[in-house]
């Protein structure tokens, strides 16, 4: 059994964190009182969460993956539709990574425009 202060220390992250997953359905801690006790199982779904969130998945999708874990051979199209958020998700990564080397290139090339410049203001004034 894990404390919500065991599980936010575990993974770096705040109690106010795992609240608000919590409050997204995405957590179902039993109570006792006003504690909340979490299992192994807890543990393994915040887990996926924060890998969801890291790989950029939205929450809904990490929700859709969860649940259809839980049902009779869910795994299988829970395995399918990660697979299928993966390419997505490889996809847009690849755009922005072509948008950001489009970037730079044109930096580089104002850049050198105005070190162009400053050396013909230079010339000229050091010719007159």
């Amino acid at each position: 059994m894990y404390s919500i202060s065991d599980l936010a220390q575990e993974f770096d992250i705040t109690t106010r964190t795992i609240r608000f997953y919590e409050d997204q359905g995405l957590l179902a801690p039993e109570r006792i009182g006003q504690k909340r006790v979490y299992q192994r199982a807890h543990r393994t779904r915040l887990k996926l969460v924060l890998r969801g969130k890291r790989l950029g998945f939205p929450l809904d999708e990490i929700r859709r993956l969860i649940q259809l874990y839980d049902e009779p051979g869910g795994e299988a199209r829970q395995l399918e539709l990660m697979l299928d958020q993966l390419a997505k998700s490889r996809a847009t990564l690849i755009q922005k990574r072509e948008d950001l080397e489009l970037q730079l290139k044109e930096f580089d090339e104002i850049e050198n425009r105005c070190r162009d410049r400053l050396t013909q203001l230079a010339n000229n004034v050091n010719q007159a």
